[in-house]
């Protein structure tokens, strides 16, 4: 899900904030994720820059939270926005279908094959996610035997899937849950991720580590009662919260066959990963796998309306159907039409410019030269990514991997110093990866349309920023 910042540190580092006693900003009405800094100011963008009030020009290496797949200022999507405020800006899903919701909810479904064959449309990864879980949880009511009795979930640690009470409790982001920990539901238990860089021991091969995953959620899905468990859920690749980690080969198989053995429903979560960020439209497409229920967000839209949506595999459509026909879920914009045509241009664009193969292509030259930079650097414990989708983890030793403190904000000060006007760079900043406290990273996700003349800058100006900050 939308990792921005490091969320253990509840103020910004005390050089950057101008005002700690918070006097300079008690003018603005906003309520600032960080109160006692004021952030840049965008008042622009192009392409793949971000234009602050003061005429700086901000290299967004990471489209934001992974969001802005076209870069910025589409003058097609614009139109498109515009078209659709001119017919209909907003309809109750509730009582009305609309044109644009039903244009993007066909190519969506045309996407998959008809694999997932009917979509739920939101206005946000974390509604996706909630709506996620209670479809499951509905799903198992309207079988033609019921089973209520299935309500616990498995999800995976150090994993982010939104921050609703809900979604929050699904994932394992251990700081942003830390003061809600009370009111979470327990009804969710986290077994490992799959993190090769720390958890697989020395000799053991891909096909050992993955026995002893699926082997570990087999285990817990007899400790809880196999009849019990509703769904697994996964990011199909991690995202920032763990730092870019693709699935190994045959990894999401194994997982959906342990699944698949006691009935219980299989969740992926592409909220970050998925609408082409790794490389194919749908990240599962390299999986070998199919999910249930799918949650897609962030490339769905490019950041010019919110939306997301819940994609449905054609057999839960099918039990609710039968069922008592409706799902027990609404919300006011779902499916809202201004939203619906910004997305529907987005995904015509990324088809028809075939950016695609680009993302491949971008994704391998960015993958290794950020290797060939950065793979002996002292402090550059692990490299990895899939697609325009990279995370660089940082350690104190390579040999032992020890993380830096967290009260060093390794992660956090290498996103602040980019923002200083001799790197202009923009960097997603992320920490907890190792063991849910420790180890920082930051990612990298240019735009789909990003070029070599690009990939070559966000490279040399992230090894710049780095080289400032840790040597």
């Amino acid at each position: 899900m939308g990792d921005y910042e490091p969320e253990r540190v509840l103020s910004a580092p005390a050089s950057m904030c101008k005002d700690p006693l918070n006097i300079s900003n008690e003018t603005s009405g906003v309520l600032y994720h960080q109160l006692r800094q004021k952030p840049l100011n965008i008042v622009g963008g192009k392409g793949s820059y971000l234009i602050s009030d003061e005429g700086l020009e901000i290299l967004d290496a990471t489209c934001g939270a992974a969001v802005s797949c076209l870069g910025h200022s589409d003058k097609r999507v614009h139109e498109a926005i515009m078209d659709q405020l001119q017919k209909i800006p907003y309809c109750y899903s509730l009582y009305f279908t609309n044109s644009a919701a039903e244009n993007l909810s066909r190519i969506l479904v045309e996407s998959t094959g008809g694999k997932m064959s009917r979509v739920f449309i939101s206005s946000s990864g974390t509604e996706a996610v909630e709506a996620s879980v209670k479809m499951a949880m509905q799903y198992f009511r309207e079988l033609p035997t019921p089973q209520p009795q299935r309500v616990k979930f498995i999800s995976r640690k150090q994993s982010y899937h939104g921050n609703t009470l809900g979604s929050l409790a699904v994932g394992h982001h251990v700081a942003r849950r830390a003061i809600y920990e009370s009111i979470l539901t327990k009804n969710v238990t986290h077994v490992s991720q799959c993190y090769p860089y720390r958890d697989m021991k020395a000799g053991e091969s891909v096909e050992a580590y993955i026995g002893r995953l699926a082997m570990e959620l087999e285990d817990e899905f007899q400790r809880l009662g196999p009849d019990t468990v509703c769904a697994f859920v996964a990011e199909t690749m991690a995202g920032a919260t763990l730092g870019c980690q693709p699935a190994l080969p045959g990894y999401l198989k194994a997982m959906k066959e342990v699944c698949e053995r006691h009935g219980a429903l299989f969740i992926l979560d592409e909220v970050m990963s998925g609408m082409g960020r790794t490389g194919t439209l749908h990240a599962w497409e390299q999986e070998g796998v199919v999910p249930d229920l799918q949650t897609i967000a962030k490339g769905l839209g490019a950041g010019y309306a919110p939306i997301a949506g819940l994609l449905v595999n054609k057999r839960v459509v099918d039990t609710l159907t039968r069922g008592t026909g409706a799902f027990a879920h609404s919300q006011t914009y779902q499916g809202h039409p201004v939203s619906c045509a910004a997305a529907y241009k987005v995904q015509q664009i990324i088809q028809e410019d075939n950016l695609l193969p680009n993302v491949r292509v971008m994704g391998e030259y960015l993958g290794s030269l950020l290797r060939e930079k950065l793979g002996g650097h002292p402090h550059v414990g692990d490299i990895r990514g899939r697609g325009l989708f990279w995370a660089m983890e940082f350690v104190r030793n390579r040999e032992t991997k020890e993380s830096y403190p967290p009260s060093q904000k390794i992660a956090w000060t290498l996103h602040t110093t980019g923002l200083k006007p001799q790197h202009a760079i923009s960097l997603m900043p992320g920490n907890g990866g190792a063991d849910g406290v420790n180890g920082d990273h930051i990612c990298l996700a240019p735009p789909y349309n990003t070029t070599k003349e690009e990939i070559e800058m966000i490279v040399e100006r992230t090894v710049n920023v780095i080289q400032e900050v840790l040597g």
